[in-house]
């Protein structure tokens, strides 16, 4: 009888996804943009990102020569931007530490920033062979379904458990793409919701299937009451132009360009003139085109207020951080999504 590894790669053969942008290559490059931008990004919106991005950044000599917020432009939008800080920094040490070359060795990739075992594992078997197990969040979802696994798979024990079974599940041979099925099926069979267990080639041996355990399958983390923060942003424009800040290097939007905040219980005239150095022409209003919204975050929600001011001239800045950016190259701007939302159409 066919094992868990021979049905998969048969699956792969006959069903598999064989068009995506990133399986035409065996460059550790492309492999590896590709790794980092699926992270908790569906491949659908990833495939527009891919290709723009290696139309302006070609190759590792590229991204590690250019600097850190022509990248952060280019994966404006896409979210999770400490992947992109880590991309540029990883380009960078694979330049200094390893002569411009990927290292082979799947620990070697691991210690690159915002490189895990997964992603390094991924790399080396569809870059040099390697016979090596990931667990992407698509594949946790499988073998936990498959064998029956209960408990979050971000817990250190079922971590632990499913790493150990991912391994022993290799097949000798057509490893890269035995690793391939798991991530389609995981993606387009095995999904979270609504999985298609009609057509799964392993159903018949499935655990969660056999004891009506897929929705169950795998444990979710137990939910939080996620913290909230509410924020006035403050939308200056000048002539054409309208005043951004450079976010600092780590926290939310790190690296990004955005909207000054207006601090809670200021008046917005004192402020522009007191720390931005900018006088009003009028009492600012809250337009009525942007109310407050809500952006969630992975560990809280914050509700931001646009409120639209317009400066009497356009002065020279102290701050380095502030910058007046023209609207016409907003569109190349490295913003993020909700800051971007703002800014079309105003």
């Amino acid at each position: 009888m066919p094992s868990f590894a021979e049905r998969l790669i048969d699956w792969q053969h006959n069903h598999g996804r064989r068009d995506l942008p990133w399986q035409q290559s065996s460059d550790p490059y492309r492999v590896w943009l590709a790794e980092i931008m699926l992270q908790q990004t569906q491949v659908a919106t990833v495939i527009g990102y891919y290709t723009r991005f290696l139309e302006r950044l070609r190759n590792l000599d590229e991204l590690a020569a250019a600097p850190v917020e022509d990248v952060m432009a280019l994966w404006s939008g896409l979210g999770y931007y400490a992947r992109a800080r880590n991309l540029h920094a990883a380009a960078r040490a694979v330049m200094l530490q390893h002569g411009g070359q990927f290292p082979r060795d799947p620990a070697a990739l691991a210690r690159l920033p915002g490189i895990g075992q997964s992603t390094a594992n991924a790399i080396a078997v569809f870059c040099f062979g390697a016979r090596l197990p990931i667990l992407d969040g698509n594949v946790k979802r499988l073998l936990c379904r498959y064998l029956g696994i209960a408990g979050p798979p971000g817990t250190s024990r079922v971590e632990s458990r499913l790493w150990q079974d991912a391994a022993a599940l290799l097949p000798t041979r057509q490893v890269a793409t035995y690793i391939q099925a798991q991530m389609d099926m995981g993606a387009t069979l095995c999904t979270r919701h609504q999985p298609r267990c009609t057509t799964c080639p392993v159903a018949d041996r499935c655990i969660a299937r056999r004891e009506d355990r897929v929705a169950e399958l795998p444990t979710p983390r137990p939910k939080k009451t996620l913290p909230e923060r509410t924020v006035t942003l403050l939308v200056l424009r000048a002539e054409n132009c309208v005043l951004l800040e450079t976010r600092p290097p780590t926290g939310i939007w790190g690296g990004l360009l955005s909207l000054p905040e207006l601090p809670e219980g200021a008046e917005a005239a004192d402020h522009c003139a007191q720390h931005l150095g900018v006088r009003l022409s009028a009492v600012p209003v809250l337009a009525n085109e942007a109310p407050t919204f809500t952006h969630a975050f992975t560990h809280f929600r914050l509700h931001i207020r646009p409120l639209f001011c317009v400066a009497a001239a356009q002065p020279r800045l102290a701050e380095p951080r502030l910058r007046w950016v023209s609207m016409d190259a907003l569109a190349q701007a490295a913003l993020p999504a909700p800051i971007r939302g703002i800014l079309t159409g105003i």
